[in-house]
């Protein structure tokens, strides 16, 4: 079954909001950047397939003499390290400023999530939403809440009896065998 195209693509700036979510600068205080940076992937991955977006977290590689480069983590979430000398700032402002006249803005949002004031300005110029980073938090959150009430209605059985916590097929099973059919 093909993939139908996401609603929105996410652009967020990954040192940002790990600077900014109170979780992820615990992490990252306490046990490195990388945990940090993998905590916030995992997150966003969730988020992402969830939301239907197409989600792009970029981290800036700029002091790093090396190439950048694109991980492409699950069918809705990409990771992208800049190049050397380059900012996630400049990467965000020209993925916008590509995204202005594709023609893919008809029918799916571009989304930048910063609390970085000038990329606010500069991203909403080129026709973007903005988002915060504690507004992301914020969706990410609601999001779990969601999916946690969602399990757990799934799970309540219907009737007070074990095998009325079951699936049709299980009790289907189960009838069978306590009349001897095979």
């Amino acid at each position: 079954m093909p993939r139908s195209s996401p609603q929105a693509m996410l652009l967020v700036d990954g040192y940002n909001v790990v600077g900014l979510w109170a979780e992820l600068r615990r992490v990252r205080d306490r046990e490195g950047l990388e945990l940090a940076r993998r905590q916030l992937v995992e997150v966003l991955a969730n988020y992402s397939a969830f939301q239907g977006f197409d989600t792009q977290v970029v981290f800036d590689s700029q002091y790093r003499n090396t190439s950048g480069n694109r991980e492409v983590i699950t069918p809705n979430l990409a990771v992208h390290y800049t190049d050397f000398g380059q900012t996630a700032d400049t990467f965000i402002e020209k993925t916008c400023a590509n995204f202005r006249y594709d023609i893919r803005k008809f029918h799916q949002r571009l989304i930048v999530a910063t609390s970085d004031q000038a990329q606010r300005l500069t991203v909403v110029g080129y026709g973007a939403e903005w988002m915060s980073a504690e507004r992301l938090a914020a969706e990410v959150e609601g999001v779990i809440q969601r999916v946690q009430h969602k399990q757990k209605s799934a799970k309540k059985p219907s009737g007070r009896f074990l095998a009325d916590a079951l699936d049709p097929v299980a009790q289907q099973r189960l009838t069978q065998l306590r009349f001897g059919k095979k």
